[in-house]
């Protein structure tokens, strides 16, 4: 049997377990009926996040860029429960990643207003003595901006390439989610995203944190048994995902982060599987269940605002 299809089922199981921290369930994807999200349901937004392999490497890229600016990394750091319970962290941002893209716009806006309102409550000041307050617009407007990249990389890497009209599409479908958390200016195609890494290349430096967060990634029982081999493959590939100017700067271009041709070519198998995947309890299934129970049964399209 091929082995990609004999890890199917275990696969999704998993998946759809660490959809769902504790206090959320399948049903909040159903409810309420036929009414769209944030992004419409032909976007290639929901291409890349119904994607795991891209979630899972892109987020890693995404948190891998975060936290090389020292105001994001000491908020993370030093407020959150990612150290202690990674698991748990993991999976809380997972849901709302999930919400966002595929909860019912109602919910979807009612959900980040609470993250909102949590990150206003978030401030300090870095080892090297500088303020920071989680909603500041800049660093809000970095979070955001990596993670649609991270996603987006990572999809075009290890599942198939896109062209690039889709590519700057992807980022134009974002920019609503993006004000909703307070990002005032989303970038708007990776032109502006390029230009944003520009302005922030001076702030971004290497930390011990960031191989802390390696560790933690390649250790965490994400995935089930027989493909936890793959988690550490998984994190290469999310690393080799961002700008090589990063990976310098971050002292990530050594030949232990190197994925071999073959390796690409078993991702992108495993990638481009998972875009099949039709497990009833995953948010992508689950919204357009939702979609199609408006009474004329058209799937219903959210505009970018």
């Amino acid at each position: 049997m091929n082995p990609i299809r004999r890890l199917s089922h275990p696969l999704q199981e998993r998946l759809a377990d660490l959809v769902y921290p504790d206090g959320t369930q399948a049903s909040d994807f159903l409810q309420p009926p036929g009414e769209a999200a944030l992004v419409a349901a032909d976007s290639v937004s929901w291409r890349v996040f119904a994607n795991p392999v891209a979630m899972l490497v892109g987020g890693v890229a995404a948190v891998l860029l975060e936290l090389a600016e020292p105001r994001v990394r000491t908020g993370v750091w030093e407020h959150t429960s990612f150290r202690r319970d990674p698991l748990t962290r993991l999976r809380r941002t997972g849901y709302a990643a999930m919400v966002t893209a595929f909860g019912a716009r109602s919910r979807a806006e009612t959900m980040i207003a609470q993250v909102n309102r949590g990150h206003a409550r978030i401030a300090g000041q870095t080892p090297g003595g500088v303020p920071y307050r989680a909603n500041d617009p800049e660093l809000l407007a970095w979070v955001h901006a990596t993670a649609t990249f991270g996603f987006l990389e990572a999809y075009v890497r290890c599942v198939r390439p896109l062209p690039q009209a889709q590519r700057d599409l992807y980022y134009r479908e974002n920019m609503a989610c993006a004000r909703l958390y307070g990002v005032a200016s989303p970038p708007a195609d990776e032109d502006a995203f390029q230009q944003l890494c520009e302005r922030m290349r001076a702030q971004l430096e290497p930390s011990p944190i960031v191989a802390e967060f390696i560790a933690i990634m390649e250790g965490v029982a994400l995935l089930p048994a027989p493909a936890r081999a793959l988690q550490r493959l998984f994190v290469r590939a999310a690393v080799q995902c961002l700008p090589s100017w990063t990976r310098q700067r971050l002292a990530l271009d050594g030949a232990r982060w190197n994925v071999a041709p073959w390796q690409w070519s078993l991702l992108r198998a495993i990638g481009r599987a998972a875009e099949g995947l039709d497990h009833p309890r995953l948010p992508a299934v689950l919204a357009r269940r939702r979609l199609a129970a408006r009474p004329d049964a058209a799937p219903q399209i959210a505009e970018p605002r």
